[in-house]
């Protein structure tokens, strides 16, 4: 392949063959279902009720093509960066001056996460917003993911994906970009900002890993606080210690085994269902279904990105690459100096605490919300978009 062909960008359509819908939907007529104990609601996994109801629902209301249709309003294209694939979607702003901002999902999301805050950032006149801050959005499917396919080499881990980034856009023409993400989404806008500060203006997060409390605090450690900070460092830590013992189990299995799920995952929808579904209940900020924080549509796309496109192993891959990851990525993270603004959502999985941001980030903005979970843009759009635009707002007015 020549320079010039590897470097080409593509239109792209998501255009799924009625094939693929009919197979899915004969895959979910025959689900051979499991058994289940009594009364145990959500304490063993996804209750057999409830996903039976779901999948009825999958079966018979939900329409694909509307949500293909949606989708497919962006415009999209894929291109070949450093070996892989990747798929994007480009919504230029009608505002010539628009702020360049490549905004990246994480797992189990996709860039459905972003359908409800690309129109308002991409044109805030028609939103009600002010046209000064307008963006060139940018929203790439992470190599491995949904319609970007799966890798086909190993190493595809965060910094790695910052880097395809970084060549993204200035395959589009944007020498200085901004960088918005959650969960891996995060990971890798923060690698962004940090590996390539000379290109980056600034970089918006709705989680910060590793600003958790991850130990539990002595008694010397919480002395030398506040009593905000107190309260909020045991938060911080009993959260994180629930999560450790009773729900990190998916991450243990992406990070060592992802090839042995993908068997099971590629091979039946409703596993594929329930393995993305139980994240969306216990991450969001809902008192009992997912339904309750996220449309329910909109979390059967996300989940039909991965079984239509067939990445629920290659996706799981980021894990492994991290857990495993040699040189640069093996090593602790320098300080960012990008300028980093903190979105704090509360029902998020991870607490972050500021005096331990401020270690590692260049933290010029950080802003508490009260409600609101792990997908952000999903569930609370309107508080998102208002804290981007404020964030590159106050960059700009900085000078």
């Amino acid at each position: 392949m020549t320079s010039s062909s590897a470097e080409s960008i593509r239109p792209f359509r998501l255009a799924i063959p009625q094939s693929d819908l009919d197979d899915l939907h004969d895959r979910l007529d025959r689900t051979r279902w499991p058994d289940q104990l009594p009364g145990v609601g959500w304490a063993y996994g996804v209750p057999l009720g409830y996903l039976r109801e779901l999948v009825r629902y999958w079966r018979h209301d939900y329409d694909w093509r509307a949500a293909e249709a949606r989708l497919n309003e962006w415009p999209q294209f894929t291109t070949e960066i450093d070996g892989a694939r990747v798929h994007f979607a480009h919504i230029r702003s009608p505002e010539p001056d628009a702020t360049p901002l490549v905004i990246t999902h994480g797992w189990p999301g996709s860039i459905v996460e972003f359908l409800d805050v690309v129109g308002p950032l991409a044109d805030p006149a028609a939103h009600g917003g002010d046209p000064a801050d307008a963006f060139h959005v940018v929203v790439p499917s992470i190599p491995g993911f949904g319609p970007s396919g799966p890798t086909h080499d190993t190493g595809w881990e965060a910094g790695r994906v910052a880097d395809a980034w970084a060549g993204l856009m200035d395959r589009l023409g944007y020498r200085r970009f901004g960088a918005q993400g959650g969960d891996w989404g995060a990971v890798i806008s923060r690698e962004l900002g940090r590996a390539h500060p000379d290109r980056v203006i600034g970089v918006h997060l709705n989680l910060l890993p590793g600003a958790q409390q991850t130990t539990e605090p002595t008694p010397g450690e919480l002395a030398a606080l506040s009593p905000r900070e107190r309260e909020q460092t045991l938060t911080s830590w009993h959260r994180w210690d629930a999560w450790q013992r009773e729900g990190a189990g998916y991450a243990i299995l992406h990070s060592t085994r992802p090839q042995t799920l993908a068997y099971a995952l590629t091979d039946s929808p409703v596993g594929q269902l329930a393995w993305i579904v139980e994240k969306f209940r216990e991450w969001t900020d809902s008192a009992e279904l997912p339904e309750e924080a996220v449309d329910r549509d909109r979390l059967l796309t996300n989940v039909m990105l991965y079984w239509l496109t067939g990445t629920a192993g290659s996706a799981a891959r980021i894990y492994y690459e991290r857990a495993h990851a040699s040189g640069r990525a093996a090593a602790p993270a320098e300080p960012s100096t990008a300028p980093t603004a903190l979105a704090v959502f509360p029902a998020e999985l991870q607490v972050p605490l500021r005096h331990r941001a401020e270690r590692t980030e260049n933290l010029v903005r950080w802003t508490e919300f009260d409600r609101g979970g792990h997908f952000a843009a999903m569930e609370e759009p309107d508080l998102l978009v208002d804290d981007v635009r404020a964030f590159f707002r106050q960059l700009r007015e900085k000078g």
